[in-house]
C-alpha cells in the first residue's frame, strides 16, 4: 500500500512540474511574440513601400537568379 501511494506522489508531482515548465515556455513565447510585434511596429515607414531604384534591382537581381539557374540545369536561354 505505501509503494502505490509513492507512485502517486511521484505521479503527480510529475504532471506539476511537466504543467509549471509548460505554462512558464507559453509565457515566454507569448513574451517573445509580443517583443517581435512592437519591434515590427517601431520600423520606420520607408521600408513599407520600396522605393522604383529598389524594384529595379530587385527585378535584375531575379532575372539573374533565373538565368544562373538556367545555365544550371543545362538549358539554352
Amino acid at each position: 500500500m505505501q509503494e502505490s501511494y509513492a507512485y502517486l506522489i511521484a505521479t503527480v508531482s510529475g504532471i506539476t512540474i511537466v504543467t509549471i515548465l509548460c505554462l512558464t515556455a507559453l509565457r515566454a513565447w507569448q513574451g517573445w511574440l509580443e517583443y517581435k510585434k512592437t519591434a515590427l511596429e517601431q520600423q520606420p515607414a520607408d521600408n513599407a513601400s520600396p522605393s522604383t531604384n529598389t524594384r529595379i534591382e530587385m527585378a535584375d537581381l531575379k532575372e539573374r537568379i533565373r538565368k544562373l539557374e538556367a545555365i544550371a540545369a543545362g538549358v539554352d536561354i
